[in-house]
């Protein structure tokens, strides 16, 4: 599919709502980690290849390839269905996750390609221009080409990239080499999937959309900055499972527990008024299913909020506890919140408790 050409657009402002054509929203549509522990082979692969430095094994956000003894190939793809009515809007959105992978290594994109699928006889063609449209928005702002892609004919409209980095491999950040005592940061307020489900529902205010949208085509280009910091010693990005699944993730890789300050935590306007009123989405409790054995005890309202599945959602980093000061300097010269949202502790050989304890 050649998409370096702008499409025509004059049927794209039909009023089609794409949330209505698919089953599920943005990252909530993630098989859910416990499903993804099944299909995901453990032990010995079939080929070994020495310059892959990060493949599946700790679940990080994308794949590192070594070029060389200075630079690394990040790669990554991800895509879903639409989170957001307007197909510009849902372009974006999509562009902005999948890049975000890149991001989340303390790498720089360099170049994408698309992933569409489209149900053809359901929804005009002229529409799936404007989802491009909005990916190459979005890949512009993050400084990259989206050079082509492949396209297939599928019951609901799904859309997503796959996206090449570059890494100094002094500066490579995984999620599986934090350490105790460091303290965690959030990038980005959660409550995504809780307004996208709103929205669905017919409950969300204006404002609140706006925010939400807002939130979600924000890039993380913040996290090539971080990945020059040696300060950071592990970083991820919070998507469809949630903060608690993705902190888990940290958490277990590192042979470290996690304690998250629950007022701390940056929250989207209004999420606790739509979830007093049922807008709590599906992967909320297919996340919890998965691993909530490994936190603490919670309240409902605190389960719903931190294991909510976030779309384009922000970064999770782990700093020094010393350099704690120069790193939230760091954070306001980016433009972005100082949210310290908890801390990292050491644990035992003997400890078979939960990783995560809500304060």
């Amino acid at each position: 599919m050649n998409i370096t050409s702008s499409p025509d657009t004059t049927a794209a402002t039909a009023p089609v709502k794409l949330t209505a054509y698919s089953h599920g929203a943005g990252c909530g549509c993630k098989i859910s980690p416990a499903i993804l522990d099944a299909i995901l082979p453990e032990g010995d692969h079939a080929f070994k290849d020495a310059r892959l430095i990060v493949g599946n094994q700790m679940r990080d956000d994308a794949a590192v390839w070594q070029i060389d003894d200075q630079q690394s190939l990040i790669s990554t793809t991800d895509f879903f269905m639409p989170i957001v009515d307007d197909p510009f809007d849902f372009g974006r959105v999509a562009a902005a996750n999948a890049i975000s992978d890149v991001y989340a290594m303390g790498g720089k994109p360099v170049v994408a390609l698309a992933i569409l699928g489209w149900p053809v006889k359901l929804l005009p063609i002229e529409l799936a221009g404007r989802v491009l449209d909005g990916a190459r928005a979005i890949c512009a702002e993050a400084g990259i080409s989206l050079a082509g892609g492949h396209s297939i004919d599928t019951p609901e409209p799904i859309f997503g990239l796959a996206v090449n980095g570059l890494i100094q491999n002094r500066h490579l950040k995984k999620n599986a080499t934090a350490q105790p005592g460091c303290r965690l940061y959030l990038t980005k307020p959660l409550g995504v999937g809780i307004l996208a489900t709103a929205q669905k529902k017919g409950l969300i205010k204006t404002g609140h959309a706006l925010a939400a949208l807002q939130n979600m085509t924000t890039l993380n280009k913040a996290g090539a900055v971080f990945g020059t910091l040696d300060e950071v010693t592990a970083m991820t990005d919070v998507t469809g499972f949630g903060l608690l699944g993705h902190l888990k993730e940290m958490c277990q890789g590192s042979h470290v527990n996690g304690v998250i300050e629950f007022d701390k935590v940056p929250l989207l306007p209004g999420i606790e008024s739509y979830l007093d009123q049922g807008a709590v989405p599906g992967g909320t409790g297919r996340n919890w299913e998965s691993y909530g054995r490994w936190i603490g005890p919670v309240t409902e309202k605190q389960k719903q909020i931190l294991a909510d599945p976030q779309t384009s959602g922000g970064l999770l980093v782990a700093v020094k506890e010393a350099a704690a000061s120069a790193f939230e300097r760091v954070l306001a010269a980016q433009g972005l919140g100082v949210h310290a949202i908890g801390w990292l502790d050491a644990r035992s050989a003997e400890d078979e408790g939960a990783y995560i304890r809500v304060k």
